[in-house]
């Protein structure tokens, strides 16, 4: 179980590294980079003094129309136009349009039920594994999937920071 009651499964299985590696401080902009887009959010994180940190809880504590604003920042899974390069490089290259048809599908569904865009965080996995992810949180409350996405969310940024960390490292 989660912190929030959810089995692990259900979130399709992400968990964040120790924040002792990351960042003390970072601006509104770097964080709108990582978390796709200069939401509310993201101004209330850069007046944090540990905002990837204190990212893990308040995400949880914001109101729901906030919650929402930042999943609706972040693209959908398979999606091919208006991607930051960041997102174009995390969504890979597998582009087999049988898979891209069906995640729209599933996107579009997921959307219809819970309000709000599907999030996960894909960790270099193929599309066709998303997909089973996908099946199964449609199915979620809605509530309970309202928590596992910001979790997903939050687990994109840190991966995203720790991963930008290491091209800054000289070889």
């Amino acid at each position: 179980m989660t912190s929030h009651g959810q089995e692990e499964g259900a979130r399709g299985g992400t968990r964040g590294s120790p924040t002792s590696e990351l960042p003390r401080e970072l601006t509104a902009e770097e964080l709108a980079g990582l978390f796709e887009g200069r939401t509310r959010f993201v101004e209330r994180l850069a007046a944090e003094p540990d905002p990837l940190a204190r990212a893990r809880t308040l995400v949880h504590e914001i109101p729901d129309d906030e919650k929402r604003e930042i999943l609706d920042a972040h693209p959908a899974i398979g999606q091919r136009t208006g991607l930051s390069a960041r997102s174009a490089a995390e969504q890979g290259t597998d582009d087999d349009p049988v898979v891209l048809a069906e995640l729209a599908r599933l996107n579009a569904e997921y959307e219809a039920r819970h309000g709000f865009r599907f999030v996960v965080f894909v960790n270099r996995r193929p599309k066709t594994d998303i997909l089973e992810v996908l099946r199964v949180r449609i199915g979620n409350a809605t509530a309970a999937e309202l928590e596992t996405a910001l979790g997903e969310l939050v687990a994109i940024a840190e991966d995203r920071w720790r991963r930008s960390a290491d091209e800054r490292v000289p070889n």
